[in-house]
């Protein structure tokens, strides 16, 4: 009597145990189609991640700086160079700060230079930068109070 009732209580943890793994799976794959489907997950296209870049950024770009689309089309590009090299120096754990400085300088003098390249007169490269500016402390900010 006593085997069985042991018998029995081992089904019972058994049929438990198989009903928490599915359910763990089941919140584990929810979780992780949601975090892919909003764009997370790591290392996203660059292409994908520029076009993007330009859907979001450029309307407010052209408003709040007043150059042309083809102009934000060059600027976007250079921003999105600069932000991607940047990136990767911050996460370069081979280099010392000075190295990651002069890199970050380095990438500073050629987003200036496409910039400069586009062409943009002074108050517009002024504006541009006053807008990525605005754009790093809005998103900052964010970061900060838990957004996105």
């Amino acid at each position: 009597m006593a085997l069985y009732h042991l018998t029995s209580s081992i089904k019972k943890l058994k049929e438990k145990m198989k009903k928490i793994f599915l359910l763990v799976a089941l919140v584990s794959a929810v979780t992780a189609t949601s975090v892919f489907a909003q764009g997370g997950g790591g290392n996203a296209d660059p292409a994908t991640m520029l076009q993007r870049m330009k859907e979001r950024v450029k309307p407010q770009l052209v408003e709040k700086t007043k150059i042309t689309d083809a102009e934000a089309d060059k600027v976007i590009d250079a921003q999105f160079a600069w932000q991607r090299g940047n990136r990767d120096v911050r996460m370069d754990e081979t280099l010392t700060e000075d190295q990651k400085k002069s890199r970050t300088a380095e990438l500073d003098a050629k987003r200036n230079a496409a910039f400069a390249a586009v062409p943009l007169t002074e108050a517009q490269l002024k504006s541009v930068n006053e807008f990525f500016e605005e754009m790093r402390k809005q998103q900052a900010e964010r970061r900060k109070n838990g957004g996105n």
